[in-house]
């Protein structure tokens, strides 16, 4: 292949290698030099063009990614037409995508200029998913590297296997102080689980946490026809003579494996009894966050056998994201609890929609909003005051003279309430386990409503987030423990954290108000007026 500088005239034939703009002329990338772009060249006055040429024995950059595409592509994969030498694969079906690495590698090894990339090996993927690409680097290569690509792909480097599994039993063993409502919430995110596969839960039973009523159970499950048991356990699996792995022996099952480096996730069971697979679930697998219960369960459910050597090939990228509300978390002790509670006051915002004065300084019974709002915080369990300004900083500051608070400056405010909740967060005192975010223009919002959120932040039984709530609907404030300020520091724009709180549901909890301070925001005269009238 040739590459350089040409004139118009010896361009003829050429594909050029950069996007030329001069004048009216727009000569794109990739594009073929006929005779009328050679006329068009010559019209704009351009003497010189970087092009390239294929000679004899190669390839254009389409052709090749394309065969080497259609070698890698097993069952249940599809290859879009290749262009601009791309050539993307997606799933056909629904399920498991698996990849033979080294026939990746070995494709990737053969020149520079070939590279072919894919998702993670037995990620559960979507019909018409895409799931890998081969892009060639140049604009054409020898057609001898295109056949050594080909031929390192081996006949199929890749393939989706489709979900089988149709029929799951689960049981739920019961001690003293479990309650009920976990085992609903438990079924409720298996069949979460399970809805991508297609698969559905045929029976469920809760029975005593013992050995021989647990062995019955799963005989049960497994005359009903469940192709796949899974047993949550009241107590986590300690041993491999535990009472769930004795239950699947008593019925002369198996145990594959127990234990799996993957965190959350570590003690897994995986057992057999005849054909059928028994999983003995960790305790993480109650929590719809991913943890290592799924990349076992979602295999099985595909037909795929998890031996103990694909186990325990899982440690490297096995430290997954925290199970948010573990009651020992990885986190040093100090950096939770409701010891220690700063708060929030945001106070930087413009309030254009009140088409007027600065609305944090609008008064309410003789007193600005903003100061009524930091008085009933400063009355509160909270450790702290910080209040985080912007607009108009200075009037807010004189508002607030002679209370115990301090102020952080915003200079980014005008770009929404996520900058002000950055900046006031970035301010929380280091020994603050949470800190509980305050809107200054909601001033119906009490000292009483503040230490209820204090009081139901309790990391210990996994409520990390505390908020008010009333017929379904969340109000403000919200107070979050330490372990989320990361990515609270992440917000953008003017949402705020709602999405962050839907995020993680299972560690919020919930604080029953009545009436509408939680709710009602001094965003416009009518509202000034509803709160006056309050």
């Amino acid at each position: 292949m040739k590459f350089g500088p040409a004139s118009p005239a010896e361009a003829l034939g050429g594909v050029t290698v950069h996007t030329l703009r001069q004048g009216d002329l727009v000569l794109k990338k990739g594009t073929t030099i006929g005779a009328d772009e050679v006329a068009a060249l010559k019209r704009a006055g351009v003497k010189e063009v970087v092009v390239v040429r294929l000679e004899d024995g190669d390839i254009s950059e389409d052709a090749a990614a394309a065969s080497i595409a259609q070698a890698v592509a097993g069952e249940g994969v599809i290859v879009e037409r290749a262009f601009t030498g791309r050539a993307n694969l997606f799933a056909a079906k629904p399920g498991i995508l698996v990849i033979d690495r080294t026939a990746v590698d070995r494709i990737n090894g053969v020149d520079e200029a070939i590279t072919f990339a894919t998702l993670d090996a037995f990620k559960p993927v979507v019909e018409n998913e895409m799931i890998a690409t081969v892009k060639l680097i140049p604009f054409g290569v020898a057609a001898s590297l295109r056949d050594a690509a080909v031929k390192a792909a081996g006949g199929t480097a890749m393939r989706i296997a489709p979900y089988q599994v149709k029929k799951v039993g689960i049981v739920s063993t019961l001690l003293p102080g479990l309650s009920p409502k976990v085992i609903d919430k438990t079924l409720r995110v298996t069949e979460e689980r399970l809805a991508p596969a297609g698969a559905r839960i045929i029976a469920e039973r809760r029975v005593p946490h013992d050995e021989t009523v647990l062995a019955k159970t799963i005989d049960e499950l497994l005359r009903l026809g469940a192709e796949l048991v899974i047993v949550f356990g009241a107590s986590a699996i300690a041993d491999r003579r535990d009472v769930i792995p004795a239950a699947i022996e008593q019925i002369g099952g198996t145990i594959q494996h127990f234990g799996m480096p993957v965190d959350p996730g570590n003690l897994l069971l995986i057992g057999k009894a005849g054909d059928v697979p028994v999983l003995g679930a960790p305790g993480c697998a109650r929590s719809p966050v991913e943890n290592g219960f799924d990349w076992v369960l979602m295999r099985l459910l595909a037909g795929l056998e998890v031996t103990r050597k694909d186990l325990v090939g899982m440690g490297v990228g096995g430290l997954l994201m925290e199970i948010v509300t573990r009651p020992q978390p990885r986190a040093p002790a100090e950096t939770d609890g409701n010891r220690s509670v700063a708060a929030l006051v945001l106070a930087a915002g413009r309030g254009t929609r009140m088409g007027g004065p600065n609305k944090l300084l609008a008064e309410l019974n003789g007193k600005p909003l903003v100061r009524i709002v930091a008085e009933h915080v400063l009355k509160s369990k909270a450790s702290s005051v910080t209040v985080v300004t912007g607009h108009q900083a200075a009037d807010v500051e004189r508002a607030l003279r002679g209370l115990n608070v301090t102020f952080v400056y915003n200079p980014d405010y005008p770009d929404g309430i996520a900058s002000s909740v950055k900046a006031g967060i970035a301010a929380v005192p280091r020994d603050a386990d949470g800190a509980v975010v305050c809107l200054g223009d909601m001033p119906l919002i009490d000292t009483t409503l503040i230490d209820r959120l204090i009081d139901a932040f309790a990391p210990d039984r996994g409520h990390l987030i505390a908020a008010p709530v009333s017929e379904g609907r969340r109000g403000n404030p919200v107070l979050w423990s330490r372990r989320f300020f990361p990515e609270l520091m992440t917000l953008d724009g003017d949402v705020g954290a709602r999405n962050l709180i839907m995020k993680h549901a299972e560690a919020v909890a919930d604080v029953p108000v009545e009436g509408r301070g939680a709710f009602l925001d001094i965003d416009t005269p009518q509202a000034l007026e509803e709160a006056r009238g309050s």
